[in-house]
C-alpha cells in the first residue's frame, strides 16, 4: 500500500516556474514507477510524465518536453515535477500516481494522490 500527498501547486503568471512534490509512505517506494497526470476543467485526465524505480528512465508527453522534468529521491520517498516556462494551457489539477513496474508506464496506475491545483495566468 502506498499513500501519496502532493504539494507545491499555486497561481503563477505565464513563463514562471513551479516545482511539485509528491511525498509517499510505505517501505517499498523504491520499487514503484511514479508518474504525474493532470486534469483541466471539462477535460479528461491526461498523462504528463513518468519515471522508473531507479530514476534512470523518464518519459514526458510531447506537450511538456523541454519544459517539465520529472525526478525522484528514493531516500526521501519523494517524486518531483519541475515545471518551467509555464503556459495558461498547463492549468490543471496535477496528480501523482504509483504502480509497481520496471519501466515507465503511461497508464494503469494503482495509487493516486489527492491532487494539487496549478493555475497559470496569461
Amino acid at each position: 500500500q502506498v499513500q501519496l500527498v502532493e504539494s507545491g501547486g499555486g497561481l503563477v503568471q505565464a513563463g514562471a516556474s513551479l516545482r511539485l512534490s509528491c511525498a509517499a509512505s510505505g517501505r517499498t517506494f523504491s520499487t514503484y514507477a511514479m508518474a504525474w497526470f493532470r486534469q483541466a476543467p471539462g477535460k479528461q485526465r491526461e498523462f504528463v510524465a513518468a519515471i522508473n524505480w531507479s530514476g534512470g528512465t523518464t518519459y514526458n508527453v510531447d506537450s511538456v518536453k523541454g519544459r517539465f522534468t520529472i525526478s525522484r529521491d528514493n531516500a526521501k520517498k519523494t517524486v518531483y515535477l519541475q515545471m518551467n516556462s509555464l503556459k495558461p494551457e498547463d492549468t490543471a489539477v496535477y496528480y501523482c500516481a504509483a504502480r509497481r513496474s520496471d519501466y515507465v508506464p503511461i497508464q494503469a496506475y494503482d495509487y493516486w494522490g489527492q491532487g494539487t491545483q496549478v493555475t497559470v495566468s496569461s
